[in-house]
Order: structure tokens, then C-alpha cells, then sequence
């Protein structure tokens, strides 16, 4: 491209939007256009600007994004949608580079790309090797224990956190950790099943936790339910290889004690401000039992930071600028 490329964030006041914008408004090879804020519900000036860009991000509840994915009408347009409503669809390339080999040059090829989850992120980080090495039988029943920072909740959950902050200062009662999604059928596990390569959704419990960023995704191994468990080790070493020269998934030392609090905890925080995902393994070779364990940033890797990774590529840019 001879001149700056032009990107356009649909919906940059939301929190994921002003990650993206913050990010990218400190770099001098993009040119970053903005909807005056009396016309972010203009669907014709949204229009027009989506038109007339190299790329529209957009940060934007599903129907939103729906809306204005209709409004292209410029195959030069690239559509990058970090919202849920694209991640399984049809004609979308999955925004995961290091997922599968080739989906990089499958999102520097396409104008539909979907940002992944924060949770799934972390989930198929972990379970993706073993199912596409054979570690893993397709139907193997998966189980997610997953807690985020309150920012993955958006506006609404920040400020319940903050008010609760408040009252904690008055000596009344705070919330400091809650699982939800018990109705089951949550949005994110029809993602974390198709770009997993398993065949039955995985049963999936989230939750929040009284910390504004970070996040932990825990994956339960009964090996003993296989005919031929694998040790800890193999499937150490198998997820070693399968992401062996990545930048941004990065697989933690088996089993080291140094990397936990006092031995014994796995902070959620720690890669918060990085666009990393650690993998971690734990196996009890006796009693035939394994625990995978993302973490990850759940507005890093698992929000804008992969957006910005998505956008390089799309741009046939470096992949790691501005990160």
C-alpha cells in the first residue's frame, strides 16, 4: 500500500473499541477515522465510513454488527468483528492465527474475519493440539472452569463492580466471585466447539471475580476414561510442538512449582498488558488425571490485543506491531 491504510472503529466508546483506538492511535503507519459522536447511530454516515476504509473493526453488540456488516457494499472493504455474531458463520475466517496451520494466510486472504472470545481463546488454546494430534477423541466429554476480571463483563459490569467498590469502603457487603451462565447454552460454547474439533459442546462454567483484568481457563482431564491415557508429559510435549515458535502462545515449563504463588496458586493477572496466552500442564500420572490451564489478558489476547494481531495480518503488516 502506497499511503496510510484507513481504519474505522464502529462502536470505539465501547471497552473493547477504546482498547482498539487507544492502541492504534499511537501509531504513525495507520490512519484511524472517527464518526462524530452525534452521528454513532447514523446508519448512513456508518455506512459510508465502513465504505470507505481499508478496514472496519467493529466493537459492537451482535445485532449492531449484523446491521452493519449489511451495510457493505465495497469488496475492497475488510471487516474485522469482535463481537459473537460472526465466529461460526459461514464466508467468516476465525481470527485465531495460531489455531490451525494456515489460518494465518486464510486471514491475510480474507474480508470477513471474527475476533475470537476471551474464554474461548483460552479453551482451545489448550484442547486444540490434543484433538487435532489424536490425544483426544472427538466426543471426549470436556469440561471448562473459567473466571475473568469484571472488565470482560463491559460498561454495565464495570460500573456494578465499581458501586460495589464503593460500598466495600462503607463496610457494606461486596461480591467477590460469582459463577453464572447456569442456565447452560452459553453463546460461547458453540464457538469453543466447532474451532475445537470436538463433537459434542463442552460443558462450560464461567465466572467473574473481584479483579478488574486477567483471566484463568481450566480444563478437567479424566484420562482414565480413555482405552490408552497419555502421560502428562506427551501431552506436555505435544502442546509444546504444536505451538513451538509462536510469539503469543506461549507454553509454560511442565509442571514448574517457580511459576505458582508460593508453589501452590495460579495468579490470574499475570500476563495482564501482554497479548499472551500461557499454557500450563499439570498431570497425576498415577491416578490418571490432568489439568490444562490457560491465562490470559481478557482484553489482550482475549479482546483488542487479538484484534490488533488480526489487523496486522489482514494488512499484510508485521505481525507483532504495536504490541
Amino acid at each position: 500500500m502506497t499511503s496510510k491504510p484507513k481504519i474505522f472503529i464502529d462502536g470505539e466508546s465501547g471497552t473493547t473499541g477504546l482498547q482498539i483506538y487507544s492502541r492504534l492511535n499511537q501509531r504513525d503507519d495507520l490512519e484511524l477515522v472517527s464518526i462524530e459522536a452525534s452521528k454513532r447511530k447514523d446508519s448512513t454516515e456508518r455506512a459510508k465510513l465502513i465504505n470507505a476504509v481499508d478496514v472496519a473493526i467493529l466493537c459492537l453488540p451482535d445485532d449492531a454488527a449484523r446491521e452493519a456488516v449489511g451495510y457493505v457494499n465495497n469488496d475492497k472493504v475488510k471487516i474485522l468483528d469482535a463481537s459473537t455474531a460472526y465466529r461460526t458463520a459461514d464466508g467468516w475466517v476465525y481470527g485465531f492465527p495460531e489455531l490451525n496451520p494456515g489460518q494465518r494466510e486464510k486471514i491475510a486472504n480474507a474480508q470477513f474475519v471474527s475476533n475470537p472470545g476471551c474464554y474461548p481463546t483460552g479453551f482451545l488454546a489448550c484442547i486444540r493440539p490434543l484433538v487435532a494430534k489424536g490425544l483426544l477423541r472427538s466426543n471426549f466429554p470436556a469440561t471448562v472452569n473459567a473466571v475473568s476480571g469484571y472488565s470482560g463483563g463491559g460498561k454495565n459490569l464495570i460500573q456494578q463492580y465499581e458501586t460495589f467498590h464503593e460500598k466495600q469502603a462503607e463496610g457494606k457487603s461486596l461480591y467477590p466471585y460469582g459463577i453464572y451462565g447456569l442456565e447452560f447454552g452459553h453463546k460461547h460454547v458453540k464457538e469453543m466447539c466447532q474451532h475445537s474439533g470436538l463433537s459434542a459442546p463442552p460443558l462450560f462454567v464461567p465466572a467473574v471475580g473481584d479483579f478488574e483484568q486477567g483471566m484463568l481457563v481450566q480444563i478437567p482431564l479424566p484420562l482414565w476414561i480413555l482405552d490408552n491415557p497419555p502421560s502428562g508429559k506427551v501431552i506436555y510435549e505435544a502442546i509444546a510442538e504444536y505451538y513451538q515458535g509462536e510469539k503469543f502462545v506461549q507454553v509454560a515449563p511442565y509442571q514448574e512449582p517457580t511459576l505458582l504463588r508460593d508453589g501452590k496458586f495460579l495468579d490470574a493477572m499475570a500476563m495482564n498488558g501482554t497479548n499472551i496466552v500461557q499454557v500450563f500442564v499439570f498431570a497425576n500420572d498415577s491416578t490418571k488425571e490432568a489439568l490444562l490451564v490457560a491465562r490470559l489478558d481478557n482484553l489482550g489476547k482475549g479482546a483488542s490485543g487479538a484484534a490488533i494481531q488480526n489487523l496486522n495480518i489482514m494488512l499484510g503488516f508485521p505481525e507483532d506491531l504495536g504490541l
